[in-house]
């Protein structure tokens, strides 16, 4: 992979971050051996981006045959990808976890239980605690992608308040909860010699 050479009047140029076109014997060496390295570096990417791809919708395959085949035994028809599902190795050493995360999201049910939760804390006013107020606060707060936290707001429904204004306010959240997508993961572990601690074998560039 290098720079896309344009010849114009029989020079070789390079275009820059700007779409301008720089004659090479312009370019300083170091600046030549930058892009041949990022370049390098790149395609490499790609092709274990690829090799990547290519191994996770082998093994979801082959996950989705085996629980199917392992299914059979019992005269059932699945029929898709359903659940989680934990596979083991006969002796107990690897580990491989399918799982499905759902996607969760509030609709506009949401709004009403915000309104209720502070009015309570209007009503409770210094009779309730700064920690509580600092959780709800935090909570309902909106990070820079405009999302608020499902796990925090779905939080504050474990918590023992008896009130019957804070009751509706929590009946409000869990009627809001919507399912908007799910996504399946696969997770490969290895158990640490000597115990039954397991540590994931990493896909991840960063975890490696």
């Amino acid at each position: 992979m290098t720079n896309q050479v344009q010849n114009i009047e029989n020079d070789s140029h390079w275009t820059d971050p700007l779409g301008r076109l720089v004659p090479v014997n312009l370019i300083k060496p170091v600046d030549r051996e930058r892009d041949a390295l990022v370049r390098g570096i790149v395609e490499q990417a790609k092709t274990m981006s690829t090799q990547l791809g290519q191994f996770k919708a082998g093994v979801f395959a082959d996950v989705g045959a085996f629980v199917e085949l392992s299914a059979e035994q019992y005269d059932v028809k699945l029929g898709g990808i359903k659940g989680n599902v934990t596979l083991t190795s006969f002796d107990g050493r690897y580990k491989v976890i399918r799982q499905m995360q759902d996607t969760i999201t509030f609709d506009e049910r949401l709004q009403a239980a915000k309104q209720l939760i502070d009015e309570c804390i209007s009503e409770w006013a210094e009779g309730s605690s700064d920690n509580i107020k600092a959780l709800i606060h935090d909570a309902f707060q909106v990070s820079k992608e405009g999302k608020i936290s499902t796990g925090r707001v779905l939080g504050l429904r474990r918590m023992n308040i008896t009130d019957e204004k804070w009751q509706r306010a929590m009946q409000a959240i869990g009627d809001s909860v919507q399912v908007s997508g799910s996504k399946p993961y696969i997770r490969v572990y290895e158990r640490v010699e000597g115990s039954d601690r397991y540590e994931p074998i990493s896909l991840d560039v960063a975890g490696v």
